[in-house]
This record gives structure tokens, C-alpha cells and sequence, in this order.
């Protein structure tokens, strides 16, 4: 690990005043040691550090700027927190369990007790894909400003199905499959004030930019994360398939909202993550559920469109029929 500054900052101004780096900058156009980052929960940012493919020059501390730890619900307004929230205080929050059951099953099936006590969700959402070759010190991939992606031609078993062409990795946050879902938004202040945009929009397909996975500069900090209030209409549910059933990463989840008439779907939100670079929405599938009463023959259609256009690597086409199955268990849970 190599010597760097670390400063708490007080307070957001401070902070931004303090950065000059994103930390994909840092890793592909900043190498010389002299990037300053900002730190939240730091539980992946450590890693990349002690993995060596991350050299700052400073961490800026977000974690004594007041505020950003505050998490509060309003049945009109609907769910707001702050970057510095910890995946374990979404899990424990009674107004998530009881609201927002998705994103409360994506918080409770997230990593281990002790990381959901440290992880924060602005961490959470900056995180950095969990790709080996990408973690590697010794491949320098396309997302490290290399030329080559070695999972394309090497072992992918865990990698994408969905937009796959230029970096297979997936995005490794299962919170955000349900952020998206619930059609959350994302609050960047910089210097020049505050932008709001949609979560489906703020995460960067590797088409786009291989090098980076949001649209975060280095002159932004999230601020605040926003989910609209829910209907009584409402239902929802999350489902994650890992490898095994203690802490793993995610093979796939599915994050399903609908908009509910009796037994008739009158709006849906279906969202994959782990499949693509980005938390993907599947909105043909969507389309197949709207206007329909929910039942084995409709939930079958929507799986199967959900999955056209997918293409599985050499060692991941066994996600293709995860995904479908997922899927229909995810409809039907939350249907029910």
C-alpha cells in the first residue's frame, strides 16, 4: 500500500475544494500518486488500494460532514437518504421494510453483517466492478486504459450476458437493481450547485465510457439518494442467486415493482443486475406484464422477452436460464 494524506473534511464545500479525481482518473490518468479522492464507507476504495491498483496521493473523508448520514420518509415525499448511510441502516429501517420491500431484501441480502455496518450507499452506488482481471495488478485491461479485455477471452463465468462488446464486467452494486426498480434519483452537488437525474441515467455503460461506470465528475459528490413515495397499488420484490447461500456476490438478482389493479398489472419496472455493465431495465418484458391480470402464461412471456438479445460469453450461458427463472419467481412474489 503506498503513503498517502488523509484528511476529514468538514464540510462539502471543503471537500469538493480538497478533490481533483474521480477514482477511474485516478486509476487510468492520474497513476503518478498525486490524485485526491474522496473516502465514504471505504470499504471498496481500501481494497483497491491494498490490491495496488489504486495509488492516491490524499483520501478526503466524507464521514463528519453533518447531514450525510440522515435517512427520512414522508408518505408524500417518499424515501430520502444521504451518501453516508450504511447499507445496514436501510436494512433496519422500519419505513424501508414496510415501503420499499425490494430494496429492503437487496439491504438484507447484501454482503456480510460487518460490511453492511461500515458500506455506504454512496460507496455503494461509486463502487467499482469486482471483474478478477480487472482487479489484477498484472492485467491491464480496457477499463484500465489497456487495449485488450482478458474476460472476453478468458475465464467470464461470472461476467455479462447484456452489452458485452467492449467490457463484460457487471456492476457490482445489488442495491442499485432495486434503486432503479423503485425509479430512485441521484443528487450531485459541485461546485456550481446541485443536478438531479434519475439512477437509470446516472450509471455509464461500458459503449460509453469503458473507463468509468457513472457520469459522477470530479467536481461532484452524491449528496442524496431519492425513491418517489409508493402506492397502495404498489408491490415489489428481490431476489439475488450467488453461488453460495452466506455472503457471495451476486450471480443475478431481479428487482420487479408493479403498479397493481386487482390481479391486473397497470405499470411494471423490471430491473437485472450483475447481467450488464449497468443495473439493466428490461423494459419489453415490462410491456408484456401492462394491462395483463398476472398468471403462469404471462409471467413465461415476460421472462422470455426479458432475455431476447442477451449474448452469453463461453462460460456464462447458464445465465441466460437463471435469469428467466429468477425472473418468474421474482413477478410471481411480488404479484402474490
Amino acid at each position: 500500500m503506498n503513503r498517502f494524506e488523509y484528511i476529514k473534511a468538514p464540510s462539502i464545500a471543503e471537500a469538493l475544494d480538497m478533490m481533483d479525481s474521480t477514482v477511474p482518473e485516478a486509476m487510468v490518468q492520474k497513476t503518478d500518486g498525486s490524485a485526491r479522492v474522496v473516502k465514504a464507507g471505504g470499504t471498496d476504495l481500501l481494497d483497491l488500494i491494498k490490491e495496488g491498483i489504486l495509488e492516491p496521493g490524499r483520501l478526503i473523508d466524507l464521514k463528519n460532514i453533518p447531514g450525510l448520514d440522515k435517512l427520512s420518509f414522508d408518505k408524500e415525499k417518499g424515501l430520502q437518504f444521504g451518501p453516508m448511510v450504511t447499507i445496514a441502516d436501510l436494512e433496519k429501517s422500519k419505513e424501508v421494510k414496510q415501503h420499499y420491500p425490494a430494496l429492503y431484501q437487496a439491504a438484507a441480502h447484501a454482503a456480510t453483517p460487518q460490511i453492511r455496518n461500515m458500506a455506504t450507499m454512496g460507496g455503494n452506488l461509486m463502487q467499482r466492478p469486482r471483474c478478477w482481471y480487472f482487479r489484477s495488478n498484472g492485467h491491464h485491461c480496457r477499463k484500465k486504459g489497456g487495449t485488450t479485455c482478458f474476460a472476453q477471452i478468458g475465464q467470464n463465468q461470472f461476467h455479462s450476458i447484456f452489452l458485452t462488446n467492449v467490457c463484460p464486467c457487471v456492476h457490482p452494486s445489488s442495491l442499485a437493481t432495486a434503486l432503479v426498480a423503485y425509479d430512485g434519483k441521484v443528487e450531485l452537488t459541485g461546485p456550481e450547485g446541485k443536478r438531479v437525474l434519475p439512477l437509470s441515467e446516472f450509471f455509464t455503460p461500458s459503449n460509453v465510457d469503458v473507463t468509468c461506470e457513472n457520469v459522477a465528475t470530479n467536481q461532484e459528490i452524491i449528496t442524496n439518494i431519492m425513491l418517489p413515495p409508493v402506492q397502495d397499488s404498489t408491490r415489489a420484490h428481490y431476489i439475488k442467486q450467488g453461488q453460495r447461500e452466506s455472503y457471495d456476490w451476486s450471480m443475478g438478482d431481479v428487482a420487479v415493482v408493479l403498479q397493481m389493479d386487482g390481479k391486473k398489472c397497470r405499470d411494471a419496472r423490471i430491473v437485472f443486475g450483475a447481467a450488464a455493465p449497468i443495473p439493466l431495465r428490461r423494459e419489453s418484458a415490462e410491456e408484456v406484464l401492462k394491462g395483463k391480470s398476472i398468471n403462469e402464461k404471462v409471467i413465461e412471456q415476460a421472462a422470455e422477452k426479458a432475455l431476447e438479445g442477451a449474448t452469453p460469453l463461453a462460460y456464462n450461458g447458464y445465465k441466460v436460464h437463471l435469469f428467466k427463472t429468477l425472473l418468474k419467481r421474482t413477478i410471481m412474489e411480488a404479484a402474490s
